[in-house]
């Protein structure tokens, strides 16, 4: 919808720059004019002296441009200057230039031009004064232009009213002109922007749909900006997700990692547990040996006591033996001494046995506690380790699960989107309604004020009469009642002022008062009343007046509405002939479009469709084709080849309709194949017996076909040169050939016969 916006906007942006730059450069107006809106020879000084163009310095309402157009001729073309210094200067420069004839309008020049005189004739749609807006500088000119202009419907309407109003001009809507001396003015160009105000009006138009499909690319700007915004959410959203399953994973992967290195120290433990079990028993084993080797000794130190003992009693009892046992003795006790030694020094190593086996135990139950707390550890990774499992699992499947919810948020956004712009039409569409009521709140709010307004102008009138009353005539009118008693005391006043004798009347005498001395008093009043101020004599004259105009504009009104109603007519009948018209050419060039499709595809059928049949004039045709093989579907649908195809013969279809004495085609057969070109070639054989051909072409064979050739060659480096060869038929033996001719096209100019059979041009 952007790229649709933009290329809109594009495309207006440069109709109304090619708009502006004509109307900048006064095209439509006289060379001439075009020479002094430049400036002529001296712009420093001749433009600072113009004022504009005619045609730029006045509106005309859209409809009534060609009537004002044919009512100013070759005033149109007139340039204004602000003074008449250089006007002279200016006209001769023309003249010396042959620049052509022009007109100059200087306002100081212009007489005052009184204004319309008389009422507009019956059956006019108006003066041309009254339809063209222009400066207050320059409304004596158009005065002085279109004031004796009127405008009507119709030449036939101004005809007649010519022969009742001669010395006035009549204008049709459609661009004709009855001049003031009877000259009867008609016809149009073909230019489209010849016309200077219409050129204008399609300025303002296409102004108005750039600004408003510049508001509509902003609003397309922020929806898709929101739409980015949103999408930019969820992809964040998406790429957190991702994130915290790459996290997941790490922490996963971190935790096997962790539980192999303890179950690493697990064995590692187990390992040392197992050579301290070892040690251990070792130990156990020498403890226990040496036990064994005390209690030994303890038994050997027991026989020696027990020996010892028996030797002394034999030392006792052998007297005689005493030397030898003397020395037996010694040496016992150095046996015993050295047994005595042996045993302190199993004993001491049996202590240190037992200082050893302490820590030893100590440290056996460190390890055993260590080893539990391992295992513990073992088991609490592994729980671990299991539940970064189950959430790795649960992770994965929310990331599904996401993925799910992302593609429904996005098509959720779409819908969201398609209903947004539903919604916003129907903003747009209660917004302008709620515009349309709040102007008419606002129109009924101005009307309650101005009549609050106008209210309290005559509550304050009223009050001011009321006062004005009160001070003059010492009367309270709100308070106000009739009084006979003061009436006939007053008609007793003034009776007795005239010099009549006071009677004494009874109160239903009272009741019966002389009615001419009645009116006298009244009158004598009045008088005496007119005397003390002046009273607004003219409120009668301006009723008159209000009345008439009342009439008048009814009647304008009756004359537009009519003059509206048959102009609806007028427009009802030009549709009506206009889809006659167009339905009769459809369905024709329907007919030969089948035809010219079945013979350019060898078969196949084709056809034309309107899309809306209930608006034939607005809307699209749609092209259906079915070529030999395939399925009947739209042209857009169809290969290059197939298109070109399709396209020249719905173009040979409305040639047979309309046909034309030339026909230029450029690189028509480029997309086409070799069984193509041949039946292009006898396609164009149908229709050059009418038509002259010029076609810009690559193709041998088209080339082949026709009768003159013209190209351009290099014969020399970097320089082109233009040439032309007329190919002719073959002639019977003996007679000579002509021989090709070969010059520049601007030489030999191009010379086309519209009674020869053979018009067919190719360039190369």
């Amino acid at each position: 919808a952007l790229m649709t916006s933009d290329r809109a906007i594009a495309e207006r942006q440069s109709r109304l720059e090619i708009l502006q730059q004509l109307n900048a450069d006064g095209e439509g107006l006289t060379e001439g004019s075009q020479a002094i809106l430049r400036g002529l020879d001296e712009p420093e000084r001749i433009l600072p002296a113009l004022t504009g163009a005619l045609a730029s310095l006045i509106e005309v309402e859209e409809e009534f441009i060609p009537a004002v157009e044919a009512a100013l001729g070759r005033n149109l073309h007139a340039i204004v200057l602000q003074n008449s210094a250089l006007a002279s200067e200016i006209i001769a420069t023309i003249s010396a230039r042959k620049l052509g004839q022009t007109a100059l309008i200087v306002p100081e020049l212009s007489a005052p031009a009184p204004a319309t005189a008389g009422e507009l004739p019956p059956g006019a749609v108006a003066w041309a004064t009254e339809k063209v807006h222009a400066p207050a500088a320059l409304e004596a000119i158009v005065r002085h232009l279109l004031g004796e202009v009127v405008l009507v419907p119709d030449l036939g309407q101004a005809q007649r009213l010519k022969l009742e109003f001669p010395a006035l001009a009549f204008a049709t809507l459609a661009g004709e002109l009855v001049s003031a001396k009877g000259v009867i003015y008609g016809g149009r160009v073909s230019q489209e922007n010849s016309s200077l105000f219409a050129r204008k009006v399609q300025i303002a138009a296409l102004a108005a749909e750039h600004r408003a499909l510049l508001a509509d690319r902003q609003i397309l700007q922020t929806r898709r900006e929101e739409i980015e915004a949103r999408l930019s959410e969820r992809a964040d959203r998406l790429e957190e997700i991702r994130e915290q399953h790459q996290a997941a994973r790490g922490a996963h992967s971190a935790a096997a990692l962790q539980i192999t290195a303890i179950e690493r120290v697990l064995h590692e433990a187990a390992r040392k547990v197992d050579a301290l079990e070892w040690e251990r028993t070792t130990l156990d084993q020498q403890l226990h040996s040496s036990a064994e080797r005390v209690q030994q000794l303890e038994a050997e130190a027991n026989t020696q006591r027990s020996f010892l003992e028996e030797a002394r009693q034999r030392q006792t009892a052998v007297q005689s033996a005493a030397e030898t046992a003397r020395l037996r003795d010694d040496e016992l006790a150095e046996q015993l001494n050295e047994l005595r030694l042996a045993v302190a020094t199993e004993r001491q190593r049996h202590e240190g046995l037992r200082t050893q086996r302490q820590p030893m135990t100590t440290r056996k139950a460190e390890l055993s506690e260590l080893i539990a707390s391992r295992r513990a550890d073992i088991a609490s990774y592994q729980a671990r380790r299991e539940q970064q499992t189950t959430e790795t699992t649960a992770a994965e499947q929310s990331i599904e699960e996401k993925s799910g919810e992302l593609i429904t948020a996005e098509s959720a956004v779409n819908e969201i989107a398609a209903r947004r712009a539903e919604r916003l039409a129907e903003v747009n569409h209660l917004e302008s309604n709620l515009r349309n009521r709040r102007k008419a709140l606002s129109d009924l709010h101005d009307a309650r004020g101005k009549e609050e307004v106008r209210q309290t102008q005559m509550q304050l009138k009223m009050e001011s009469l009321a006062e004005h009353v009160m001070r003059r005539y010492q009367v309270d009118l709100r308070e106000f009642s009739p009084d006979r008693y003061a009436f006939t005391k007053t008609y007793r006043a003034q009776m007795k002022q005239r010099g009549k004798a006071e009677t004494e009347t009874s109160a239903d005498e009272a009741a019966e008062f002389d009615e001419t001395q009645l009116r006298e008093m009244i009158e004598q009043l009045t008088r005496q009343l007119d005397a003390m101020g002046p009273v607004n004599l003219d409120a009668v004259h301006e009723y008159d007046e209000l009345e008439e105009r009342h009439r008048f504009l009814e009647t304008q009104n009756n004359d537009l509405t009519a003059s509206r109603h048959e102009l609806l007519d007028v427009i009802a009948k030009i549709n009506r002939t206009t889809q006659k018209l167009f339905a009769e050419t459809f369905a024709q060039v329907r007919i030969n479009f089948r035809e010219m499709f079945a013979e350019l595809f060898g078969g196949g059928r084709a056809d034309l469709a309107l899309l809306d049949e209930n608006d034939a004039l607005n809307c699209g045709i749609d092209i259906i084709a079915k070529p030999p093989g395939k399925q009947l579907q739209s042209v857009s649908l169809l290969s290059g080849g197939e298109r070109t195809m399709t396209a020249v013969a719905l173009l040979f279809a409305i040639y047979m309709v309309r046909p034309s004495p030339f026909c230029i085609l450029d690189e028509m057969d480029a997309p086409l194949d070799e069984s193509n070109i041949n039946r292009f070639i006898k396609m164009l054989d149908r229709f050059i017996a009418q038509s002259q051909f010029i076609i810009i072409t690559h193709n041998k064979r088209t080339i082949a076909k026709a009768d003159i050739l013209y190209g351009v060659t290099m014969e020399e480096r970097g320089i082109s040169r233009l040439v032309g060869m007329r190919l002719t038929a073959a002639k019977p033996e003996g007679e000579t050939l002509p021989a090709r001719e070969q010059a520049p096209v601007q030489q030999q100019p191009l010379e086309l016969e519209d009674e020869s059979a053979k018009n067919l041009a190719a360039s190369r």
